[in-house]
C-alpha cells in the first residue's frame, strides 16, 4: 500500500494561504531539507488546481533557467502530476494529467497501485477530503511564529473531530517548528471526572 503524505507551511494561528506573503524569512537550509525529505520518496503528486497553476508557472522556468534550484525543479517536473478540477484543463508541463471520476475512489485506488509516496503540497481543499476520508498517512507541517491573522486556515468548520498522533517533531534554529502528524483512534469520551487524579497534589 503507497502512503501518502501531505506538506503544508503553516502559521501559529492555523493560517495557511499565500504562504509565499509570510514565510520565507524563516527558510533555511533546515526547512529545505525537511521540503526535499517530504518530496524525496514520491514518484506521484496530487494538485488542486490554483496550486497546480501556482507551481507550473514557476518551476519549469526555473529548471530551464539551470539555477541553484534547477534540480529541484527537474525532480518536480519528473513525477507523475495529477490534478483534480472540475473542468476540462490542458497542460504544458510535462507528466501532468487530470484526474478522472471520484476524487476519494481514484485515490484509494491509486493507494493500491505499486510505486512510491503520493505527495501534496498545499492543495488545503484537497488534505482536508483526504483527512475526512482516512486516506492521509502523514501530515506534515512546518509550523511558522508568526501569526498572519488573515486568511484561509487548515481546518475549517466541521461537525467531526480528527483525531491525530504525533510521529515527529524538531525545532529549526528560525523558530520553526517541523512537526508530523498521522491518523489516531478516537479517545473517547473524557471528562474532568477521568483527568481529576492526574492534577498536582498540594
Amino acid at each position: 500500500m503507497r502512503k501518502i503524505t501531505a506538506g503544508l507551511f503553516i502559521a501559529l494561528d492555523g493560517v495557511v494561504e499565500a504562504p509565499d506573503q509570510w514565510h520565507f524569512p524563516y527558510f533555511d537550509e533546515q526547512m529545505g531539507a525537511a521540503v526535499s525529505a517530504s518530496l524525496g520518496s514520491a514518484d506521484t503528486m496530487l494538485f488542486g488546481r490554483v496550486t497546480y497553476d501556482s507551481f507550473a508557472g514557476a518551476w519549469p522556468e526555473r529548471e530551464a533557467a539551470g539555477g541553484d534550484d534547477a534540480g529541484f525543479a527537474k525532480s518536480l517536473g519528473d513525477v507523475r502530476k495529477i490534478v483534480v478540477s472540475r473542468r476540462p484543463l490542458e497542460f504544458s508541463w510535462r507528466n501532468s494529467e487530470q484526474l478522472e471520476g471520484d476524487f476519494v475512489e481514484t485515490v484509494t485506488a491509486l493507494k493500491k497501485d505499486p510505486g512510491g509516496d503520493i505527495a501534496l503540497s498545499g492543495s488545503v481543499s484537497l488534505v482536508r477530503q483526504l483527512l475526512a476520508a482516512g486516506l492521509l498517512d502523514e501530515l506534515r507541517l512546518l509550523v511558522h511564529p508568526i501569526a498572519v491573522r488573515r486568511g484561509m486556515k487548515l481546518f475549517d468548520e466541521g461537525t467531526a473531530p480528527i483525531p491525530l498522533r504525533l510521529l515527529s517533531s524538531e525545532a529549526f534554529t528560525t523558530g520553526v517548528l517541523n512537526l508530523v502528524y498521522g491518523p489516531a483512534e478516537p479517545s473517547g469520551d473524557v471528562g474532568y471526572d477521568e483527568v481529576r487524579s492526574r492534577l498536582p497534589q498540594s
